[in-house]
């Protein structure tokens, strides 16, 4: 019955998904990479939503919060006012130069040069972290939810392989063969199911402590475990309070701001009013984050006393032990639609820097427009089959979550701040951006392994 319930509702978001993009000009430059400029707030706002809302995001963030507390949940509080600034400044610069990638503007305000490494750096987070990140959580929430060991008389390595290559292969299809139009409708369709199912499991979770009772579980829970509940984080939690303000705010202002797989959502708005909207609709959505990734975390530690061997394994065994098994098969097709939308976000957003910055600018400038959709699509694929190769080795990496971070902290910041400085001053040269640009890359490198040489 869950694996019927599970394929019907996977089924039903592909054909929604194609009869709502067949008719959209896929062999333009604007049609696949940006859905014609066509979609809605309503659209916009569902697929930034389950873009960022993923099982990285799910199974690493509640493991953050299994392990360290409430503190984490800062995560989602900062990201609601980031896409506010991102909405009322960044979008309108953005939109007004017509541009495909955000690097494009670092094209127009320095030069080319800053563009292409700008390009590269991007490339090569997608390939190496983001992706093999969000195919390893994804595969690790979808072979604990269904017990695939079991199910298919493997290991848990075999099963994590298998389920690898079975979201890698499905994703490529949406994403390299269905454009940005198609990645943004069925992200609309799985936002509204992982919004119901993300808060049924802190509901039935909270009734299994309290013996039926959402409240007296919810009081229990505070009770009992008062030291998970300290908004504040301490010098030795992954957010320590002084870093909200400087180096977290940071990372959320590229994250929501200048980071190509979100910011494409918004680049393909009909307009600056439907883009804004879609962005403050989800940003107003966001608040909601910490009871579907924070609370579910710190309900398992209460539930399994924190026994459990890993911190990401906290959230596929919260939703085995709570979720009703009529239940299990429709959380999963969602979850399972959340781990395809970054994926697939991810691969089109690549396939789309490839395309305009790399093939069309320094491989073959004379090309049409429907050879660099071609050549774009092409790479997606080989990029999709490095990242299935890549993602089963991550899996000793420590906590999902903070390993994610720590690693995009290398050239997410040394990008945002050329963006902000080209954005806020014309005086700066380009040769001053390109320095910045690699020192920056090459400085939190080497902090980075110099203070945690696991990395």
């Amino acid at each position: 019955m869950q694996i019927i319930t599970f394929l019907g509702f996977t089924i039903l978001v592909a054909v929604i998904a194609y009869l709502k993009t067949r008719n959209t000009e896929e062999e333009s430059s604007d049609g696949y990479f940006l859905g014609g400029r066509s979609l809605t707030a309503g659209v916009i706002a569902g697929s930034l939503l389950l873009t960022n809302l993923s099982t990285e995001q799910i199974v690493g963030l509640n493991g953050a919060a299994y392990q360290s507390g409430l503190s984490v949940m800062v995560w989602e509080t900062l990201a609601a006012i980031a896409m506010v600034v991102t909405a009322m400044f960044l979008l309108p610069r953005y939109l007004k130069g017509g541009l495909t990638t955000v690097p494009g503007f670092l094209a127009k305000r320095f030069d080319v040069t800053t563009k292409t490494l700008t390009s590269v750096l991007f490339l090569s987070g997608y390939v190496v972290v983001l992706l093999p990140v969000i195919l390893y959580s994804g595969s690790l929430a979808i072979s604990g939810m269904f017990d695939v060991p079991k199910l298919l008389g493997v290991t848990h390595t075999q099963s994590i392989w298998i389920c690898v290559w079975g979201i890698g292969i499905i994703g490529s299809i949406y994403a390299v063969f269905g454009g940005l139009k198609a990645v943004a409708v069925s992200d609309s369709i799985n936002a509204i199911g992982l919004l119901i199912g993300g808060i049924l499991i802190p509901i039935f979770g909270l009734m299994m402590i309290g013996d039926g009772s959402l409240l007296d579980g919810l009081n229990i829970l505070t009770t009992e475990n008062p030291e998970k509940f300290k908004s504040m984080g301490g010098a030795t939690d992954p957010v320590p309070f002084y870093t909200i303000f400087t180096g977290m705010m940071l990372v959320q202002l590229f994250y929501w701001g200048t980071n190509q797989q979100i910011i494409q959502r918004a680049l393909g708005a009909k307009d600056l009013k439907e883009g804004q909207k879609g962005l403050l609709l989800a940003s107003f959505i966001k608040i909601l984050g910490p009871i579907i990734v924070v609370l579910p975390g710190l309900i398992a530690f209460h539930l399994f006393e924190g026994n459990l061997e890993s911190a990401d394994s906290a959230y596929p065994e919260l939703v085995r032990k709570v979720l009703p098994g009529a239940w299990v098969g429709f959380f999963a097709a969602v979850l399972f639609g959340a781990i395809l939308s970054s994926f697939n976000s991810v691969l089109n957003s690549s396939v789309t820097l490839f395309g305009i910055d790399v093939y069309k600018q320094h491989i073959n400038k004379d090309a049409d427009e429907k050879t660099v959709v071609k050549y774009g699509k092409t790479f997606g694929v080989i990029l999709a089959i490095a990242a299935m190769f890549i993602a089963p080795l991550i899996a000793n990496a420590g906590s999902l979550f903070d390993y994610l971070q720590e690693i995009n902290g290398i050239y997410s910041i040394p990008i945002f701040s050329i963006i902000i400085v080209g954005y806020l001053t014309k005086r700066v040269p380009a040769i001053a951006a390109k320095i910045g640009l690699v020192s920056g890359c090459c400085y939190i490198l080497l902090v980075s392994f110099l203070c945690n040489p696991t990395l």
